[in-house]
């Protein structure tokens, strides 16, 4: 079992982002940032989670979740899903001509 903080410093230390950038990435004091990794109890808003979620491509089930140790390569796509959703129209027609050149490029 993994609680929330320990998910949150691991996949922030895994990106290489200290706790100043973190708090920045998520609208967040550094002191706030550092309860939400190392407090016991913690009980951070939906909003907060969200911001944290999306900082750390993850989704906030992962985060709630105390059984999920890792996240596995579905949590990775719905977060990386979640995000593509709010993008613009032309950001995602962007991004549709890049995947049709990885196809193509993508021997399998």
């Amino acid at each position: 079992m993994a609680s929330i903080g320990e998910k949150i410093r691991s996949l922030r230390k895994a990106l290489g982002m200290t706790l100043d950038e973190f708090a920045t990435e998520i609208g967040a004091s550094k002191s706030s940032v550092w309860e939400l990794e190392n407090k016991e109890t913690v009980r951070p808003s939906a909003d907060r989670i969200n911001a944290v979620a999306r900082a750390l491509n993850v989704t906030p089930e992962f985060l709630l979740d105390d059984k999920a140790v890792s996240p596995s390569a579905n949590v990775a796509d719905q977060a990386f899903f979640r995000r593509y959703q709010q993008l613009s129209d032309p950001t995602k027609q962007q991004l549709h001509e890049i995947l049709k050149v990885l196809d193509r490029k993508d021997p399998d």
